[in-house]
Order: C-alpha cells, then structure tokens, then sequence
C-alpha cells in the first residue's frame, strides 16, 4: 500500500469517526449517488425525482409524502462550495417547455441539496417538532465510474482484457492495426503513442454508440480539462517479458497508474466513498436491442462497478470503525414508459437476473438490495392494438426527431430471463427467435396541475425504497 493511499485512508477514517460523534446534535444528511451508464436517465431521473419531492401530488407510494409527514421541501446551497451545482432549475426547465427537450447529460460530478422539513413518527411524535434532514444528491458520469474497477488491476490485466474484447466489438479495425504495426518492447515515441491512444478511443466512442457498456478509461470518452495530457495518452499493448525503461510499453505502464494515483483515486476519495444511499440505472432495453454481446458487456461492466461500491450496514459501530458503508443499493431498469405495463414485470426480472452476481456481494455485505423498472419521465400512454389475429399492448408517444407520433410494440420480453442471458453468455452474434426494437421518445408536453411533479412510473416506489426508512 503506497504512503498517498494510507494517508487517504486515514483521512476518510477520521472524517468518518468526526462524523458519527456529532451526528446526533446536528440535522440529518442523507448523501444519495445516482450512478449509471451512457444514455441511461441520470439527469431526467434526478431532476424529476427533485421535482416531485417539492410538489409531492404523484408520490402515493413514497409513505412520508402520502402519510402528510413532510410538512416542506426546498433547495438549499449545497456544502461543497468546490463541487459543481447540479443545473436542476435549466433541466426541468428543459422538460417543462411548450416543446420540451432532453436535457444535456452528465458530463462532470454535480450536487444538489434538498432540505425536507419532516414530522417525526410513532408514539412520541406529536409531542416533537418537525426535524430536518438534508438530501444531498451526487450525479456522476458513469463513464467515470467505469474507472473504478481500475483500481485493482494492473496495466497488464487491464491491457489483456481490453484487448481479448476488441474482436467482439465494432471499429476496432484501426487501432488492431496500428497495434499490429508496434513494438511494445521498443523505445517511447510521443507522435507514436498519441496516435494509438486516438485511435483507441475512437474505438471506446464507437462501442459506446453500438450499446456496449465497459468503455474504460472513462475519462477518455470524458476528458475536460485533461484533453490532450499525458495522463490520458496511453492504451492497451500485448504483455512483453522483461520490458526495458524507457520502452512504450513501460512508459504506457507508468501513464496507467498515474491515470488511477492523480485521476481515479481521488474520484473515489473525495466523492464515491461518501455515499449513504444508491441508485444504479441501467439501459436495460438498450443493451437488447444492441444485441447479446452488448448485454454481456453490461453484464460484467456493472460489476466491475458495483464491486466499488463497498456496500455494508451503515450503523453508528460500523461508521466508527470501518468508514461510511452504502447499506442500500436499487436497481432500475429505465424506460419503462417504452414498455406497456404488462411487460414489465419481465423487465425487472432481467434486470435482477443481469445484474445477479453483484446484487449477491451487496446482500452478502449487509446491503439491502432491490431492482424494478422504473420510468422518471413518462412520455408515452398505453393501448391496445390487433395485429396479425393478435391482441398487443403497445405505448404511443412522439417520435424523438421526427415530430410524429406512433404506436410502439417492441416485441415480447421473455418471462425467463435465461433465454437472453444464456446466449449472451455464450457470445451470440444475434438473437435466434426474436428481434427486440428500440424507439426513441420526445418528452410529452406537460401540463402540471398545482402540487403536481412531472409523471412518472415507480419514482415514489424508488424514494420509498431509498428514502423512506430515514424520514
């Protein structure tokens, strides 16, 4: 263990201990994360979930809001002065327009804070005054997160996996050539090295757009303001025995573990190891549509990523001793609304089933675990429509682009899940017995009746199951 890592540890250990000493005498913070990949809703579902928490007319299943315990909600300026504000009023802003739009998505970690005012419960809570608690949520790019796992591999391991998955995906041609055209053992050229790591994340941007989920390093699809810099200057190379100083393949091993001392671990020190509660969404319908290899993909990049989170009971004892711990984790399956309702149960059920090995490390930790389909934004409605003799319930909305509306029946999700995982796992190219289509949706214009957040499918739910137990 290096000097810099202890020193961060022990850091993080006396922040935790400060922490628990005083949190009886101060109000109630709750840090929830909201983690996710590309495409996968964590602007929309937190600029709703903020929403409906100010104007709680939709939120019947979230039992605070439902029972009248929550006497106000508001937004207040967030603790980290060093962390940017999370852009909530420009997003619903966005939403709520007379031809709403999606808003820009996470490109940086933001934070917002929502101070709720919150009637106490049980026998003693009409002789006591209402107690605030602060929900500060944290938005990450999951890019980012993607660089978690990092962490504990060194430049070899990562490099022969980048490499063994390179055959399995698209517009890898150019980098496998050039790779082709070097010798890792030679000596550093910079022009050399510059052009290999633009070609490799050329290759990273494009699997990215073809569905497929571990696209690390993240902060090459990510880079702000290290664009250009050393530190982002390096990519996969075949392992070489005994290779020299100054050859590319040791200097691209040096530029790796400076990308996780000076770019990683402090991602994960200052931000990710502070979370109390979580929320994991997952493209679930996008990654079928993409194909087997691509829910494969996400299969094994959403745990790497979970395996970063240190779930575990979060008691007083365990703060004191062990450091803060997430004790909750949901799984949400998005874009439900693309989805009539009666499928839906199927899409949760992947959902558990993809997402299984690292659901069964959280439980196993102490973690409460769940999964569900979710929707933060409903911009479809539901009918039913005869096609060919049979009778298929469909969703309608405005097509993204387009302009024109239309019915959508994406085909059948199987009840077992292994019928997807199965092939998957054995690296199919194609689906044999189904084709699963995606449509992309405009948001609906909204016309919000007061104490009314924008619709939604299973947001209370969520809160509920994230929230509720703390207030």
């Amino acid at each position: 263990m290096g000097i810099t890592t202890l020193a961060d540890g022990i850091t993080r250990r006396v922040g935790d201990v400060a922490d628990a000493l005083t949190a009886p005498f101060t109000d109630q913070v709750i840090r929830l994360g909201v983690t996710g990949l590309s495409r996968a809703g964590k602007t929309v579902f937190i600029t709703s979930l903020v929403a409906n928490l100010l104007n709680r007319g939709r939120m019947a299943q979230f039992h605070p809001a439902a029972s009248g315990r929550i006497d106000a909600a508001y937004l207040q300026p967030q603790p980290d002065d060093t962390v940017a504000r999370f852009a909530y009023e420009a997003h619903l802003a966005d939403l709520t327009a007379t031809s709403p739009r999606w808003p820009e998505g996470t490109d940086r970690v933001s934070e917002l804070r929502l101070s709720l005012k919150v009637q106490p419960n049980g026998l003693l809570g009409g002789l006591q005054g209402p107690r605030t608690v602060h929900l500060d949520i944290v938005d990450y790019p999951g890019e980012w997160l993607l660089d978690l796992a990092l962490l504990d591999k060194d430049f070899a391991t990562w490099s022969a996996e980048a490499l063994n998955r390179l055959p399995q995906r698209p517009a890898s041609e150019e980098f496998t050539t050039q790779l082709a055209q070097t010798d890792p053992a030679a000596g550093f050229d910079e022009p050399h090295a510059q052009a290999l790591a633009t070609a490799f994340t050329a290759h990273l941007r494009t699997a990215r757009e073809a569905g497929f989920s571990d696209c690390s390093p993240g902060r090459f699809l990510l880079p702000g303001d290290l664009d250009g810099s050393p530190v982002l200057t390096f990519a996969p190379l075949p392992a070489v025995d005994s290779p020299a100083r100054k050859s590319l393949w040791r200097e691209f091993e040096r530029r790796y573990e400076s990308y996780k001392r000076n770019v990683v671990r402090p991602f994960f020190r200052d931000h990710f190891s502070k979370i109390d509660r979580q929320i994991v969404l997952v493209d679930v319908l996008g990654a079928i549509h993409a194909g087997p290899r691509a829910v494969e993909d996400m299969r094994h990049a959403m745990a790497d990523i979970l395996g970063s989170f240190r779930p575990g009971t979060n008691s007083f004892l365990s703060r004191l001793f062990q450091g803060r711990r997430i004790d909750r984790i949901l799984f949400a399956a998005t874009k439900a609304d693309h989805l009539h309702h009666e499928q839906h149960p199927q899409l949760t059920a992947i959902a558990e089933a993809l997402l299984r090995d690292a659901k069964d490390r959280a439980d196993f930790s102490g973690a409460q675990t769940q999964a569900m389909s979710i929707a933060a934004l409903r911009t479809t409605v539901e009918e039913r429509r005869s096609h060919n003799g049979a009778d298929l319930g469909v969703v309608r909305g405005t097509l993204l682009g387009a302009g024109n509306e239309a019915a959508f029946y994406p085909g059948p999700l199987p009840s077992d899940p292994r019928h997807l995982l199965a092939p998957a796992r054995e690296g199919a190219q194609d689906w044999l017995d189904a084709d699963y289509e995606v449509m992309s949706f405009a948001p609906a214009p909204l016309t919000l009746k007061p104490n009314e957040g924008p619709p939604h499918i299973r947001l209370d739910k969520a809160a509920q199951f994230l929230l509720g137990d703390k207030l």
